[in-house]
């Protein structure tokens, strides 16, 4: 890897493997010994696309202040509820932090389940181009080019709201093929190109296509017209060591359900109710200079997140029966997020990888398997200390 790039640390992997133990662990160690490894300590920057917003720390599962042993947390906390916030902004924010970092001589360690926002933040060109928003300081909403805002202006009253309210999971065309074919129908009128493309039961690539509109405030079609068109860089922009934090998923699925229990136990239902009486309250966001205001769009953003989904309709009618159900439905939610996680590493983080040490600028990836917790020490914690000091010396 060129001498010249400068260090960052990144760790990723699905919810419930002990991503932020690590990251906390690494940067204790830093700054012990920092100094022999020319630095002067590290921060943890979050990665986490839920857990930039304030407050909420059950919903989005923060370390606890007790457990982050004085080490800092950064990204974390400056968003919210309602407001948008995409990764394109989180990695030109990002940047700007690891500037600073890098000028104290401090270490960025990057760590979170959203591995997109990692790979954008590593891999300049790699996923698809960055928003074009126009969101300024003044507090002024994100706005749409003229073409695609024409077309969403004539959007039916059922479409403009499906596109506000894109679910997380795609619709089964087997069992809901009227859904299956609005969202078919959707993208058909705000790029027929990319919708030429797909079958409309092909719910997934449809949804994927959908999201990348909004992502980008770019029709997917041009999207992909530009990418191949483009010079693809694999150069880095960090001389990054990269962390693949693993569980087996027979022990992750009884983790991840536990997890659920205890955040309901912690008072979910609390956070729940407070997002949900945001929401009807309909507040409003002030700018710092109090000159412009803008309305919360209680669809985006933390409204998004697993938890609030499912127990928000348990909320509006309760029983036994609803909390049970709201409970389960919670834990395939988180189930399935694992799934797609760890999809997106291996899809796509990965090759991501690959290009680039095949073009001879090494990325360090190592899995560390996370599996038995009772083995720490010596599968997480130890290897990590090894191969940091080891790139960092």
């Amino acid at each position: 890897m060129a001498a010249s790039l400068r260090p960052i640390i990144a760790i990723c992997g699905t919810t419930g493997v002990g991503k932020s133990k690590l990251a906390i662990e690494l940067a204790l160690h830093l700054n012990r010994m920092g100094q022999n490894l020319g630095c002067r300590g590290a921060k943890v920057i979050n990665a986490d696309a839920m857990q930039v917003y304030e407050g909420l720390d059950i919903i989005t599962n923060k370390v606890p202040e007790s457990e982050r042993h004085g080490v800092a947390h950064m990204m974390m906390d400056f968003k919210q509820p309602g407001e948008q916030y995409v990764v394109g902004e989180w990695v030109e924010d990002t940047l700007n932090l690891i500037d600073e970092l890098h000028n104290s001589h401090q270490l960025p360690i990057i760590v979170g389940g959203t591995s997109y926002w990692i790979q954008h933040l590593i891999f300049p060109n790699r996923l698809v181009p960055k928003e074009i928003v126009e969101s300024s300081s003044s507090g002024t909403e994100i706005t749409w080019p003229e073409p695609l805002a024409k077309a969403i202006a004539t959007l039916p009253l059922e479409l403009s709201s499906l596109l506000q309210n894109l679910s997380e999971d795609p619709p089964s065309a087997k069992m809901s093929p009227d859904d299956a074919f609005q969202l078919h129908t959707l993208l058909a009128a705000l790029d027929p190109v990319m919708a030429q493309r797909w079958h409309w039961k092909d719910t997934r690539k449809v949804l994927r296509s959908l999201e990348i509109l909004k992502e980008t405030r770019k029709r997917p079609s041009d999207v992909v017209f530009e990418q191949s068109s483009a010079i693809q860089e694999s150069q880095p922009r960090f001389r990054t060591l990269l962390f693949w934090l693993y569980t087996e998923p027979s022990v992750l699925r009884l983790r991840l359900d536990a997890r659920v229990d205890d955040m309901i136990s912690q008072g979910l239902l609390d956070e729940v109710k407070s997002l949900r009486d945001l929401a009807t309250n309909g507040l409003t966001i002030t700018s710092t200079s109090g000159a412009s205001s803008k309305k919360i769009d209680y669809t985006i953003g933390i409204y998004q997140s697993i938890g609030y989904k499912e127990f928000c309709k348990y909320l509006e009618d309760p029983s036994d029966a609803a909390f049970r159900e709201a409970t389960e439905r919670m834990k395939i939610s988180t189930r399935q997020y694992a799934k797609r996680q760890i999809s997106w590493i291996r899809n796509k983080l990965i090759p991501a990888v690959e290009r680039a040490n095949a073009e001879g600028v090494v990325v360090p990836f190592y899995l560390l398997d996370a599996t038995t917790l009772e083995e720490w020490v010596r599968n997480v914690q130890n290897p990590a200390f090894d191969m940091m000091e080891g790139k960092l010396s």
